[in-house]
């Protein structure tokens, strides 16, 4: 595992559509004595308010949640393709049942604001600024509703300054 160095938001280079759907990122919240991870494939990068800025989404009954609550920093980790398995085991166990972090073999790092995971390739070490709920009502497309929340069990989005960009050195 090398080491991390911090470069320009401007400096990156990757495809925020296949890195976000294809690759898979890891959400997490928490401080160095409890965190808790999740992996996300629903995300965005861009500019809001005059910030770079990403936007997440999390179900009401993932426990990353509450962490993602009560933080003010959350992180986003890339990963290689080698640990894929390691991003789907995070993405349908829950933390509340166990260590998911041990179990996937991960190693928690902790950035001054936020947990991150030193087997990543790139993080983005993002500050709170909103959260809205999802509501139904909300919806133009009303097919959406439908087929992406048959038990009503609407995303919470948050969207986040990215505050630091972390590379492997």
């Amino acid at each position: 595992m090398g080491e991390f160095k911090e470069i320009k938001i401007e400096d990156m280079k990757f495809n925020p559509f296949s890195m976000i759907s294809k690759e898979w990122m890891l959400l997490t919240a928490g401080n160095a004595e409890k965190c808790n991870t999740m992996t996300v494939s629903w995300g965005s990068l861009g500019v809001l308010w005059k910030n770079p800025v990403s936007s997440v989404y999390v179900r009401p009954t993932r426990y990353t949640l509450e962490f993602l609550n009560r933080e003010k920093y959350y992180s986003l980790c890339v990963f290689d393709e080698k640990y894929r398995a390691a991003l789907n085991y995070c993405g349908s166990h829950s933390g509340r049942d166990g260590d998911k972090i041990k179990t996937a073999g991960l190693t928690p790092a902790f950035d001054e604001a936020a947990p991150y995971f030193k087997e990543a390739k790139l993080v983005l070490i993002c500050r709170k600024l909103y959260r809205q709920d999802f509501k139904p009502e909300c919806f133009i497309e009303k097919s959406l509703d439908a087929e992406n929340y048959p038990k009503k069990n609407y995303h919470k989005m948050f969207v986040g300054s990215i505050e630091k960009v972390l590379v492997k050195g």
